[in-house]
């Protein structure tokens, strides 16, 4: 019994192309539809963001109050290609990542440079 179902739900005995049939490439447009969505919703704000946060790290400079991606707020005491040391109370300096530096900090302020 299934198999005479199965029979009955095949193509039509007009061969492959049969009329009423979409074309091929219209079976992709769902496909190239949701890659779209992503790139406008996922991908291009992410790369936004990225090169935003590149382009901050490359205008650091000494004494700029920052804050890291930890949490710690600190003043800029020097810079490396790779490194940052950062003040962040009287005698006390730490050496963090130039890139987990999350954001310039307005003196006296407390709040962020974007805001």
């Amino acid at each position: 019994m299934l198999v005479t179902v199965a029979y009955a739900m095949g193509a039509p005995a007009g061969g492959a192309g049969a009329q009423g049939a979409p074309p091929a490439w219209f079976n992709m447009l769902p496909l190239v539809a949701v890659f779209v969505i992503f790139y406008f919703l996922l991908i291009r704000p992410q790369q936004k963001k990225a090169k935003e946060h590149k382009a901050m790290l490359d205008r650091l400079k000494k004494g700029d109050k920052v804050l890291t991606s930890g949490g710690i707020y600190g003043t800029i005491h020097s810079l490396t290609q790779e490194k940052a040391v950062l003040i962040i109370s009287e005698n006390v300096k730490i050496e963090v990542n130039r890139g987990f530096i999350s954001d310039v900090v307005k003196a006296g302020e407390g709040e962020s440079e974007k805001s």
